[in-house]
């Protein structure tokens, strides 16, 4: 009886995974002939959210340097309308 109740609130008998995080290396680094342009869309919407959001160092997994230099595109980019500021409407 006590097993199950141990099992239950969060004892390591059951399948619980194990979030194991890879080591982010910057793409921009890594490849030296990929280049950071406002007018490339398609590549700067990777790092931008549903909603609108330009995703976080954590997640891209950039180095400080080549973050700032998309954040900066990502912003270029809104500016003359070929990002959106926001994402699409939620219906909730």
């Amino acid at each position: 009886m006590d097993d199950h109740r141990e099992r239950e609130e969060g004892g390591r008998d059951g399948g619980e995974r194990r979030y194991f995080s890879r080591p982010k290396i910057c793409q921009f680094c890594a490849d030296k002939n990929l280049k950071i342009d406002y007018k490339n869309v398609d590549m700067l919407r990777r790092y931008v959210t549903e909603d609108g959001k330009i995703r976080p160092r954590r997640q891209t997994g950039n180095c400080a340097k080549h973050q700032r230099e998309l954040a900066g595109a990502v912003k270029r980019a809104r500016h003359i309308a070929l990002l959106p500021y926001v994402g699409g409407t939620r219906e909730d």
